[in-house]
């Protein structure tokens, strides 16, 4: 197996995105990206963002997506309207405004492409490796992963990241941004949300060399 490159929250980020993917080195082939979940909402190109991960999906062989709680929320107001003031409270108008959905402030015409409706549709609630778990928010201690609840592998905090608890294998999570400078880094898990969105970093973890890249 190659090199792993876990990149975290963007949040609507994209040049971010397109200036640290500059960056990498990555075998096409051999190495795997994985992205931590949370492409869209608060930030100003939550299109730009998804359009950017099909495309390296066109280059890059192994291209691992997580679903993030911001996902979850979008797909729930774009498909039923559910949780609105949730989803607005947390960003939401901003991927509106990014996919042109908005006309004299109400929500209009909702057209997302089924390329991007396939993109959001398909997202993994985490994913293991035999040294690693990689998971939007983090795991319930003393549960197995496969009985993990979703709504704590997409919402989960303190619980997870006070735990000592030994998950087995080096959990790799994003959701809270613990610093806006460097990646949260324990004996059994490693937080690469530094932030970005909110003036933070954008963070990618090399494994399984712990080389840090951020921009």
């Amino acid at each position: 197996m190659g090199k792993i490159f876990a990149i975290g929250d963007i949040h609507g980020c994209n040049s971010k995105l397109e200036t640290l993917m500059e960056k990498l080195h990555i075998n096409e082939k051999e190495d795997t990206i994985i992205f931590m979940g949370d492409y869209v909402d608060r930030g100003p190109d939550s299109k730009g963002v998804v359009d950017s991960i099909l495309e390296i999906r066109k280059t890059i062989d192994n291209v691992i997506c997580l679903e993030g709680n911001h996902e979850q929320m979008f797909l729930n107001y774009y498909r039923e309207r559910r949780d609105e003031e949730l989803f607005m409270h947390n960003g939401g108008l901003r991927t509106l405004i990014s996919y042109g959905f908005m006309r004299e402030g109400q929500a209009e015409n909702l057209n997302v492409s089924e390329s991007h409706m396939r993109f959001f549709s398909t997202l993994q609630p985490f994913y293991e490796t035999d040294r690693y778990v990689f998971v939007h928010a983090g795991l319930r201690p003393g549960i197995p992963l496969e009985q993990q609840n979703t709504d704590d592998l997409l919402w989960i905090r303190y619980d997870f990241i006070n735990s000592p608890y030994d998950f087995g294998k080096t959990v790799i999570f994003g959701h809270t941004p613990i610093s806006y400078t460097a990646p949260h880094i324990e004996k059994n898990k490693i937080g690469i949300d530094t932030g970005a969105v909110f003036g933070g970093k954008l963070t990618c973890l090399e494994l399984p060399e712990m080389i840090i890249h951020q921009v």
